[in-house]
Parts: structure tokens; sequence; C-alpha cells
């Protein structure tokens, strides 16, 4: 009578029974919560492609910080964090890379083609970014700018959001340190950028305040070692604490 799903509802009663009070409980949350709504668009494609990565992929995630203090102020960070992670995957190969499950195959990938994680308000949507290592830091923040802004007006061509050969997520501009990230197959890896703080930490012996990067690198522990994943962070981490 009151339209309730019981799947949806919390049992209490002995055995694991559902009581009329349960149904009852169930039935105000849900007058209180609003009506339901189908997911479409973005957010049922995000949502089957989250279900799909999860349910496949071995996810492991290793973190560290970066000492950026020595950066310009007008230092542009997502440019940085391109620069460093095709830096990275010339000195660890193997997280530039698509794996085949289906075909147990693994794939090393010579072009560094990075996958830029955007929020919109319509869901998440990955563009990529071409080339990374062969382009200049202007190529570079003039192809950002104008994926967001196609991303914003959705008018990326489909042929954009495919091929990414590793992806980054720069939530720090949100909010947030460390995370623990999804990796959509056919890759293997994703970079997280936290939120940079400034933070007292050991320098040269003494406390000091220093600007500090946070990162989390998440991978396919299926195809990817825990040593490969360590020295591509520790080279990420190297490349974004060279001075500007």
């Amino acid at each position: 009578k009151l339209d309730v799903d019981l799947n949806a509802v919390q049992a209490t009663g002995p055995g694991g029974t559902i009581t009329r009070a349960d149904i009852e409980r169930a039935s105000k949350s849900l007058a209180e919560a609003g009506p339901a709504e189908a997911l479409r668009g973005m957010r049922r494609a995000m949502a089957q492609r989250m279900a799909a990565a999860h349910a496949e992929v071995a996810s492991a995630t290793v973190t560290d910080d970066a000492d950026i203090h020595e950066w310009r102020k007008d230092e542009d960070a997502s440019v940085r964090l391109m620069r460093a992670i095709a830096a990275a995957c010339r000195a660890e190969p193997a997280l530039n890379a698509w794996y085949n499950s289906g075909a147990d195959a693994l794939r090393l990938v010579q072009r560094i083609d990075i996958g830029i994680a955007i929020d919109t308000e319509g869901g998440l949507i990955v563009p990529v970014m071409r080339n990374v290592a062969e382009r200049d830091a202007r190529d570079l923040r003039a192809g950002l700018d104008r994926l967001r802004t196609d991303a914003v007006a959705r008018s990326i061509p489909p042929e954009e959001l495919r091929g990414a050969t590793i992806t980054l997520s720069n939530f720090g501009m949100i909010g947030g340190r460390f995370a623990s990230l999804v990796v959509v197959p056919p890759q293997v890896a994703i970079v997280g950028a936290g939120r940079i703080a400034q933070l007292v930490v050991a320098h040269h012996g003494q406390p000091a305040v220093r600007r500090m990067l946070p990162l989390s690198l998440t991978f396919d522990h299926r195809v990817v070692t825990g040593g490969e994943a360590a020295r591509f962070l520790v080279a990420l981490r190297s490349d974004l604490e060279r001075a500007s």
C-alpha cells in the first residue's frame, strides 16, 4: 500500500524479517528524500563505466607529497602535472599502457595521451590531451582550456573521449588531499592531485613551512607491480619538485 520496494528496506525483525515498522520507517525516509529519478546521459554512462571498472580492476593505491615550495607564484599546476606524468611515464613505461583482460595481453604505448577528468554539472567527463610529451607549456595550457570549455558546453566530439593511456584527476582544485581513484580499463593507472597546502615539514633537518602537493597513484595490480608504481610515483614527485 505504501509502494515501498522491500529490497530497499532494512529488516529489524527476528531472523531478518521485515516488520510493519520497518516499512513505515522506509516510507517516511523515501517521502523526505523526494522522488527517484532515472540516471540519464553522462550520469548514466558514468555509473555504468565506474561499476564495470570496479568489478574488473584489482586496484591498489600509493601516495606521497611533492614539495613545490620553489615554484613561481604563478606556476600553472595543471601543466606541471601533465609534464610530470609524461616524465614518469618515460621513467616507468609500464603504467602508460592498455591491458586487454579478455586476451590477457598488455600493450605498452609509446605516445602519452592523458585523460583529464573534468567535473561538470552533468557528470564526469574525461577528454584526452594528446601527445603530451611533445608539447610545450603554452600549447598544453591552450589545449586544456579548450577541453574544459568544450566539456562544460558538452560539445566534445566522441573521438576526443577515447584512447587515453593514463588519466589525471586534479580533484584538489575543489578539495581533498589523497584519494583512492578508479582505473578505467583498458588503462592501468590514474594520477590524483590533491589540494596544495602549506605544511610544517622537515627541510634540511629543520622544521619549515613549505607548500606541499599531495599525490595519489591508483594502479591495476593485475599487471602493474608495487615496485613499478612506486618508481613511477618517485619520478612524478621528482619532476614536480624541480624549480620553475
